[in-house]
């Protein structure tokens, strides 16, 4: 993605699920790829589990080219997941923080 620190996002995505843990929530990161993998990657993980809430990474909704993405995206986590709110992170290091704004 353009204008994106990969490795920088990377390290703060890796710093995440310690911060759920510290918080006692239960998560688990799934990372969805662009193209054909996404569905079946994003599929597989509402079937482990009922979730409470799916995070979507600002990293897929606020580039204007993976709009269509994004939708595809938030479709799939409706249909796959509909007991699940949908929250939105703004980095990769506040997710913890989106997951509790959850209704």
């Amino acid at each position: 993605m353009p204008g994106v620190d990969a490795e920088g996002l990377r390290t703060a995505l890796d710093k995440e699920p310690a911060r759920f843990a510290e918080h006692d929530i239960e998560a688990a990161m799934t990372l969805v790829g662009f193209g054909a993998s996404a569905e079946p990657t994003l599929v597989a993980s509402p079937a482990e589990r009922a979730w409470d809430v799916v995070i979507v990474g600002a990293g897929i909704r606020e580039t204007e080219q993976l709009l269509p993405f994004f939708e595809q995206i938030v479709n799939l986590i409706h249909r796959h997941a509909p007991q699940a709110a949908i929250a939105f992170n703004i980095g990769g290091g506040d997710s913890v923080e989106a997951a509790q704004r959850r209704p």
